[in-house]
């Protein structure tokens, strides 16, 4: 096979994506499809989730939160039921958690935000990886991070806090599993492009009296391209994390970001 070849993910791959329905999840999964796999989606979204999968007979999707175990089960044994077999999963789902000094923070957030961004992604790994063990020669695992997984960020240690803890769950997995053949990668994204972005662009530049425009460029400043970077370009890291050219890379914590330097 030439090296341009192996960049394309195999045709017929299937594929889990929690978190799928909107956003970052809902491009990864267009992506996988438009390179012929199919595809399993979740979210608690249910409006969202019926709305995205009627646009491809090559998407599944059902309703599910991802902090409880029995509902992820059932995410899982549609994947078995529908696909025949699991050969990546794409842990995705997460929420912002709150925002605000430590001694400010409400437990209750500090727990939700733990229960749904880390044990979220070990409620469907504990299920996921005995369906590629037994089906898949081809299996991977992509744990959606952050650059906050890899930089401090102030007045949101509980989102930080996870985003890093996935990072650790993703190297000793890649230990874990490579003898079985299960590649584990993390993809790291930045500022990402979008309508949530401009939200919290004109919210902060509202809290702090300024310009959403000059705002904006702070943001910029922030990162070495001096750009965002699009839900594309993440869905792009995942192809090939997924395609047989990557076949040999494992336990990585990959930015997609332009360098973010600071937070």
């Amino acid at each position: 096979m030439k090296p341009f070849e192996l960049l394309k993910p195999q045709p017929g791959l299937r594929v889990l994506i929690t978190g799928a329905a909107s956003g970052i999840g809902a491009a990864m999964a267009r992506a996988f499809v438009d390179v012929d796999a199919q595809v399993v989606i979740c979210d608690v979204d249910a409006a969202a989730v019926e709305r995205f999968t009627s646009a491809s007979a090559s998407l599944y999707g059902c309703v599910a939160d991802v902090s409880d175990a029995a509902q992820v089960g059932q995410v899982t044994a549609l994947a078995e039921r529908a696909l025949g077999g699991l050969d990546l999963l794409i842990n995705n789902a997460g929420i912002a958690g709150p925002t605000g000094a430590i001694e400010e923070i409400d437990a209750q957030q500090w727990e939700q935000t733990v229960t749904t961004n880390l044990n979220g992604q070990f409620n469907f790994l504990r299920k996921a990886v005995p369906l590629m063990k037994a089906t898949s020669q081809r299996a991977g695992i992509i744990t959606m991070s952050s650059v906050a997984g890899r930089l401090g960020y102030a007045f949101r240690t509980p989102y930080a806090a996870m985003k890093w803890a996935l990072v650790g769950l993703t190297r000793s997995l890649a230990v874990e599993l490579g003898p079985s053949d299960i590649r584990v990668n993390a993809i790291l994204p930045g500022v990402v492009e979008g309508e949530r972005m401009d939200r919290v662009i004109a919210a902060r530049a509202e809290s702090l009296g300024v310009s959403e425009t000059a705002m904006r460029d702070e943001y910029l400043k922030k990162i070495s391209l001096r750009r965002m970077v699009t839900v594309d370009d993440v869905s792009a890291m995942a192809l090939f994390l997924a395609s047989p050219a990557a076949r040999n890379i494992t336990g990585q914590a990959i930015s997609v970001d332009g360098n973010v330097e600071y937070l």
